[in-house]
């Protein structure tokens, strides 16, 4: 069983051997089609960006396959094909095959990520188009060994520092080096990014586009409309817009009918009239929410893993909290509660432990997927609430 296969590797690695996928890659490369991947890099936005552009093209007519992570609720999120997530038998069969090609040794030293990515390759070998999301990283992620046509950064922010590095210009440098051929920037809040990549384009002749340059005043009202029909918030347009030029830059005509599917579940979803959550978990993802709620306060249900500046991120908040609620997570990367409290203590914010919603009250669920995850789970009952 695939589910048992995977329980037994760790998600989290406290360090990485950056040669293992490579070596094990070259060792069953023969099994993988040449597809015309679009890789995507980046700290924030890759997996709306992706299905954007991933929802778009299948609705054009294209065999189309996203991989994205993590997953909310079901492992079968990561894993989308022509407008749904897979089957449990599609993911059993790849499992299957991929065992077949891995000696036991490669198979047992693959991580999570690593086996992962070699089965949705395997299930997405007959596409036409492949919208591959990386990990963590950029240049030495697992995503980074299959040939592209194509690469999409999205916003680069401070975010994993242990293994990126603790300069914008180290993370961005560290991504934007997985770049092969052709490259879209999207928006940025950093202009190092914008400098990186385009001192990299003329060191290794690359063709580095920025979305504005891929976009005319038609596009302009199409991205318009489409926001205004799927309320999305300042982000996910931005996000929308990067989609839109990939099409551009592979001269494929589209309309605005073609991105009638919202973006992610998860974000900015409003569950309810007065619950909405969000899986953003870093200072960049804070004050986008903040943007997107515009002043309205809310209760935040949240917690943090511990290796995440949550100190920086509740005072990114802060203008949007009535009060903070934290919620308990079983899960051995999540911080310390009195840590989270004495933070919340310095900041001023008024604090104490999620129970229940309160009809009455308005809610905001932050803080990470885990975080998403244990709200759905225990307290909203929507196991099968993630939509298609």
């Amino acid at each position: 069983m695939l589910q048992t296969f995977l329980s037994n590797k760790p998600l989290f690695y406290a360090e990485i051997d950056y040669e293992r996928f490579p070596r094990v890659y070259k060792k069953i490369e023969s099994n993988f089609k040449s597809l015309k991947n679009i890789h995507i890099v980046g700290t924030n936005g890759k997996g709306t960006t992706g299905r954007f552009l991933a929802s778009a093209l299948h609705h054009i007519g294209f065999s189309v396959g996203h991989y994205t992570s993590p997953h909310i609720l079901k492992f079968s999120e990561r894993v989308w094909l022509n407008g749904a997530s897979v089957e449990d038998d599609v993911l059993s069969n790849a499992h299957k095959k991929l065992q077949s090609l891995l000696s036991n040794e490669d198979s047992d030293s693959l991580s999570y990520f690593e086996y992962t990515t070699l089965l949705a390759m395997l299930i997405f070998n007959e596409c036409d188009f492949v919208v591959l999301e990386a990990g963590l990283g950029g240049e030495r992620d697992a995503t980074a060994v299959f040939d592209k046509c194509l690469t999409l950064v999205t916003p680069i922010s401070f975010d994993h520092e242990a293994f990126l590095g603790s300069s914008i210009e180290e993370i961005a440098t560290t991504k934007l080096n997985a770049i092969q051929n052709s490259a879209i920037i999207g928006y940025q809040n950093h202009k190092e990014v914008y400098e990186i990549a385009q001192n990299m384009g003329v060191a290794k002749s690359l063709n580095i586009y920025s979305v504005d340059e891929l976009l005319n005043d038609d596009d302009f009202k199409k991205i318009e409309t489409i926001t205004k029909e799927l309320s999305l918030a300042k982000y996910l347009s931005q996000n929308l817009s990067l989609a839109i030029s990939v099409l551009n830059f592979l001269g494929i005509k589209y309309e605005t009918d073609d991105f009638k599917n919202p973006p992610l579940f998860g974000r900015v979803t409003k569950l309810t009239e007065n619950i909405i959550i969000d899986v953003g978990h870093n200072a960049l993802a804070a004050s986008a929410i903040v943007e997107a709620l515009d002043g309205e306060k809310r209760i935040v249900v949240y917690n943090s893993y511990s290796d995440k500046n949550y100190t920086e991120i509740l005072k990114i908040l802060k203008p949007i909290i009535s009060r903070v609620e934290i919620i308990e997570v079983d899960d051995s990367r999540i911080a310390e509660v009195k840590l989270i409290q004495n933070a919340l203590d310095d900041l001023e914010i008024k604090h104490g432990v999620f129970m229940e919603i309160n009809k009455e009250q308005k809610y905001l669920v932050f803080g990470s997927f885990s975080v998403v995850e244990t709200f759905l789970k225990k307290y909203f009952n929507k196991e099968n609430s993630v939509a298609e």
